[in-house]
């Protein structure tokens, strides 16, 4: 009882709680976002995976509900950069989660790739990109010689 007294006068240990309290509810989606409390329209990034072998590196985001002219995708060096847009259908929303509007991020890649051999794909709200590596990211054998003496 003494504790529940001193979190409603604002004492240190209980703003730290609902501050607490706050965050983890954002987190864990148990209320309004911060960019929406503050009237702010949300642009949400697609989530992406990224993962190599020895030939390629692939991407894969999710975006349900977009088509490929709905997406934009731009290579160089390093950088895969996914831009995209998803349109407002003008309803009238009892919940929303997935934001509207465009999007734009870049994503670093851990190896340069060969810009001319990139395919994407777009299969059920998955975007896959396969990204050939440069020739001089791949791993190369090199032969030891041995010194004649």
């Amino acid at each position: 009882m003494a504790n529940r007294s001193l979190v409603s006068r604002g004492y240190p240990v209980g703003r730290l709680r609902n501050e607490v309290d706050r965050v983890f509810g954002d987190f864990l989606g148990e209320r309004p976002r911060l960019g929406a409390r503050l009237g702010l329209r949300e642009r949400s990034f697609p989530a992406v995976n990224v993962w190599e072998d020895e030939e390629k590196l692939q991407a894969e985001a999710e975006v349900p509900g977009l088509k490929m002219d709905d997406l934009e995708l731009l290579v160089k060096g390093n950088e895969l950069t996914i831009k995209g847009e998803r349109k407002d259908v003008g309803v009238t929303y009892h919940r929303r989660e997935r934001g509207t509007g465009s999007f734009c991020g870049v994503v670093r890649l851990p190896a340069d790739v060969d810009a001319d051999k990139v395919e994407a794909r777009l299969e059920n709200g998955v975007l896959t990109i396969i990204l050939p590596k440069a020739s001089s990211a791949r791993p190369r054998k090199i032969e030891v010689k041995a010194l004649s003496a």
